[in-house]
Formats: structure tokens, sequence, C-alpha cells
């Protein structure tokens, strides 16, 4: 079944273009990422793997890319490409929180969740691009790819900044975002006062279609 089609969407700001990953974007994820697979040979891969340390350490590289260009080929990754007069210049992965096992292994981040409830796990904007409103289009098209697919909630898992609430995130530790990111957007948090990790939700009301 092909997937929903979610409208571009546009920033002013940046001149900009979003829409949702296509089974042939692979070349375009590759001219994104670059060599060092975003960062660190991850791939888009993290929260995929069950577990880390050894089993994350082997994978970290070229098996992780064929693995990740095997899921786009195959329609199974979910996410959203920014574009630049053309040029891909962000991306952010969105899915249904089952797709994340590693989730589920990071005691800060549990929740109450069910197959209906979808999760941001990741951001990565390329350099020269950041703190430009590539972060905030692109979660923006994610919330629409997942109303779309069915989703009624949609968490996300935003750094808290280090010192005070106004302290910069260096962008290397800041790829799940950050908290102002997703209350913009009306994220609300649930984390447990004193939690180490911040979890924020939005509840997502069904797209109306018309009859007839």
């Amino acid at each position: 079944m092909p997937k929903p089609r979610v409208r571009s969407s546009e920033s002013r700001r940046t001149r900009l273009s979003v829409r949702p990953l296509r089974s042939d974007d692979w070349p375009v994820i590759e001219a994104l990422f670059g060599d060092k697979g975003a960062c660190g040979g991850c791939w888009c891969m993290y929260w995929r793997i069950p577990r880390g340390g050894r089993m994350w350490e082997e994978r970290k590289g070229d098996r992780n890319r064929r693995d990740f260009e095997r899921l786009v080929g195959a329609g199974k990754v979910t996410g959203c490409l920014a574009f630049a007069a053309g040029e891909p210049v962000g991306w952010c992965c969105v899915g249904p929180r089952g797709d994340f096992p590693r989730l589920g292994r990071v005691k800060a981040l549990q929740t109450e969740w069910n197959e209906q409830t979808w999760s941001v796990v990741c951001f990565y904007i390329r350099a020269g691009w950041r703190n430009q409103g590539v972060a905030s289009a692109l979660l923006k098209s994610a919330i629409a790819v997942a109303r779309k697919h069915g989703a009624r909630t949609l968490e996300g898992y935003p750094v808290k900044p280090y010192g005070t609430p106004e302290s910069r995130i260096p962008a290397a530790f800041a790829w799940t975002g950050v908290p102002r990111l997703f209350e913009k957007q009306r994220f609300v948090s649930v984390s447990v006062p004193g939690n180490s990790r911040e979890v924020v939700v939005k509840r997502l009301r069904r797209t109306a279609t018309r009859a007839g």
C-alpha cells in the first residue's frame, strides 16, 4: 500500500521545502548524511538496534548503512526531508514507537504506549543550516505524517539543556531535538520530576474526511 501523501510545507524564513521520505530516496539520504552517516556511522539506526555496547560498536558504519538502505528501499522507514534550492539540508525520523526497540531499554523513556503511539526520534540538520528553522519545519511535517498514518499520540525525547534553560546544546548532542522545538508545536511534558531524560507528548486528532 502506498504511503499517504502529505503536502509539502514551506518555511518562509529559509525558503525550504519539506516532504515525506520516499522509497527511492536513498541517493538523497546518502548525499545528506555523507561518509559519517550523519554522525559516527549511525545512519539513523541507533533506536532500531535493541542494545548498545558491543552490538552497536560492531554495527556502526557500513553495516548500519546497508541495513538502513534496505529498510528505506522496502518502504519501512518513515521520515521527512528538507530541501533548499533542491539540495537536501535536513532529516527527521518519525515512526511507530514499536519500530524503535531501543526506546524500551531506556528506563527514563518508558511510557504507557500502544500501536497508535508514534515517536520522533532523530533530527539531522546539515551544518550551515542549523538554527534557521529547519528542525521546526521538519517537526511540523512529521506531525502531519504521523496523523495521516493514524497515530493518536506522538512522543518526543528532547535533550535537556545543561545549566540554565537558556543554555545552548551542542549540535552533536541535540539530535533528538531540544525542549523549545517541541513546545512550539504544543507538545507537553510527561516526565517524572527528577527524570534524567525528557519525554514530551502531543495528542493527535484524526484528519477530517469528506463523505461522498
